[in-house]
C-alpha cells in the first residue's frame, strides 16, 4: 500500500470516527420482554437507520417496578435517561416529580414537531394529560385486560370454544371441567393480580376502588376496595385456590408462561400479552372480555387503560430533547403505529392507525386484537369507570398483593385482607398527598 493510500485510509477512519462522534445518543430504558422486546430493539433500528444525527439506544431494565425505580435513582444520581417507559399506575408519581420530566406537549413544541394532541386516541391521551388537557407523556404501548383462551382444551371437554364465558360464575364452572379433564394444576389463572381483580374489576363493574373518581379530582382519596362486590370475588378466588380451579401466578406477567405453554387453559392478563401467545403458543387460542358478575347493575361497563407511557426525563440539554421530539414523531407515523398495532398486539395509539386497521379488514382475520378497543369503548366512562390515578400505586399494589397472597393462603379471611389493604394503603396515600404538596 502507497503513503499516499494509506494516509486517504487513514483520513476516511478519521472521518468516519468524527461523524460517530458528532451523532447524539438518547438513551431509553424500557420493561419490555420477549416478542414485545423484539419490537422495542426493532423501533429503535428503524429511527436509527431513518437518519444519521441522532441514535435511540434501548435498554431493557427489568420489570415496570425496577424500570420505574431505576429512572428515579439515576435522576437522582444525575444520570436519568432521555426517556423512561413508566407503566399506567406510575402516572401519579411522575406527574407529581415536578423538574424531574419534561412534558411532552412543552417538548414537541420547543423542538418544533408538528403535534396534535386529539390525534391520539381519547381513552389512551386522557390518561396521560392534565385536566386541561396537557399532555404529559408520550402515549406507548397501551392495553386493556382480556381473558385469553384454549380452544383446543374448551373442544376437549365439550365447551364451546366460539362461546366463551362472559361471566365469572360461568368462567368458575368451565375451569372446574377443564381441571377435572387434565389441567390439574390450573383450571383458570389471572396475571397482574391487583390489576385485573382490584383495579380493571372496580371499572368494569363500574364500582369506585376509591373516592374523588379513583383519585382522578384530587389527591385526598380513601380507598374503598374492602366493599362487598371485592370481598365476594376474593373469597370467590380463595375457594377456588383450595382445589387449584384458580391458581395463583403472581403479582406482575411472571406466570403468563402457564399459558403459552398449556399449563393454563385460561389466563385473564393484558391484551399485550398478543405477541408472546402468537409466537409461543402450539394450540388454537383466542381471547375475549373480561368477565363479570350478572348480579352487579349495569356490568360490564368500559375496561380502562393499561401498558405504559415514555417520560421524558428533566435536565437535557435542548439539542438532546431535539432527538427525542423527532423520535415521538417517528413513532407517532400512521402507517408505523398500524404496524406496531398488528405485530404486538398493543392499542394503536392514533385514530388514524385505528381507521386504518380497521377499513384494511384486519380485524375479520383477528378479532382478538380489537377486543381491548371494543372494552375501553363498550360504554361511555362513567365518575367510577374513567381510570385511576392513585399516588405510590407502585406500592400500594405490592400492599394489596400481599393482602390477596395472606387471604388465598388461608392466612386472612378475605374481610380481613381487604380491610388491611384499604388501611395500609390509605397511610400511603396521605404521605404522597404530604410530598406533592410540600
Amino acid at each position: 500500500m502507497t503513503f499516499r493510500s494509506v494516509f486517504a485510509a487513514a483520513a476516511l477512519l478519521a472521518g468516519t470516527s468524527h461523524a460517530a462522534l458528532a451523532q447524539t445518543e438518547i438513551q431509553w430504558w424500557h420493561a419490555m420482554t420477549g416478542a414485545n422486546n423484539d419490537v422495542v430493539n426493532k423501533l429503535a433500528d428503524d429511527f436509527n437507520k431513518s437518519q444519521s444525527e441522532y441514535k435511540v439506544v434501548a435498554s431493557y431494565k427489568g420489570s415496570y417496578a425496577d424500570t420505574l425505580n431505576a429512572g428515579i435513582a439515576a435522576f437522582r444520581a444525575g444520570n436519568a435517561p432521555h426517556i423512561l417507559q413508566v407503566f399506567e399506575v406510575g402516572t401519579a408519581s411522575m406527574m407529581g416529580a415536578g423538574k424531574a420530566i419534561k412534558p411532552v406537549a412543552e417538548l414537541m413544541a420547543e423542538a418544533g414537531e408538528k403535534f396534535d394532541p386529539k390525534s391520539y386516541l381519547p381513552a389512551v391521551a386522557g390518561y396521560y394529560s392534565t385536566a386541561k388537557g396537557e399532555l404529559l407523556s408520550f402515549p406507548f404501548n397501551s392495553s386493556s385486560t382480556v381473558m385469553w383462551y384454549n380452544k383446543d382444551a374448551f373442544k376437549k371437554v365439550g365447551l364451546d370454544p366460539n362461546a366463551p364465558p362472559k361471566t365469572w360464575p360461568d368462567l368458575f364452572e368451565a375451569a372446574k371441567k377443564l381441571q377435572a379433564a387434565g389441567y390439574a394444576n390450573c383450571g383458570f389463572a389471572t396475571a397482574w393480580i391487583t390489576w385485573v381483580n382490584i383495579e380493571q374489576f372496580a371499572v368494569w363493574h363500574n364500582t369506585p376502588l376509591a373516592t374523588k373518581g379513583n383519585g382522578i379530582d384530587g389527591f385526598d382519596t380513601e380507598l374503598t376496595i374492602n366493599k362487598p362486590l371485592f370481598v365476594k370475588h376474593l373469597q370467590n378466588l380463595v375457594d377456588l385456590q383450595k382445589t387449584k380451579t384458580f391458581d395463583y401466578s403472581g403479582r406482575t406477567n411472571q406466570g403468563e408462561g402457564r399459558f403459552t405453554s398449556g399449563e393454563c387453559p385460561v389466563m385473564i392478563t393484558s391484551s399485550g400479552f398478543y405477541g408472546n401467545v402468537k409466537a409461543n403458543a402450539k394450540f388454537d387460542w383466542a381471547n375475549a372480555p373480561m368477565p363479570y358478575y350478572p348480579d352487579v347493575p349495569g356490568a360490564p361497563q368500559n375496561s380502562t387503560l393499561g401498558g405504559a407511557s415514555l417520560w421524558v426525563m428533566g435536565g437535557k440539554p435542548a439539542a438532546e430533547y431535539k432527538g427525542v421530539a423527532k423520535f415521538f414523531t417517528f413513532l407517532s407515523d400512521t402507517d408505523r403505529q398500524a404496524a406496531l398495532h398488528t405485530v404486538s398486539g398493543y392499542l394503536p395509539i392514533t385514530t388514524a392507525a385505528y381507521e386504518k386497521v380497521k377499513a384494511s379488514g384486519f380485524y375479520k382475520d383477528n378479532p382478538y386484537l380489537e377486543t381491548p378497543l371494543k372494552e375501553l369503548t363498550n360504554k361511555p366512562p362513567t365518575e367510577n369507570s374513567r381510570g385511576l390515578r392513585l399516588g405510590n400505586l407502585v406500592q400500594i399494589r405490592d400492599v394489596w398483593a400481599e393482602e390477596i397472597e395472606d387471604a388465598l393462603a388461608g392466612k386472612k379471611t378475605a374481610q380481613a385482607a381487604l380491610d388491611s389493604a384499604v388501611q395500609r394503603g390509605n397511610q400511603m396515600l396521605r404521605q404522597f398527598e404530604r410530598t406533592v404538596q410540600k
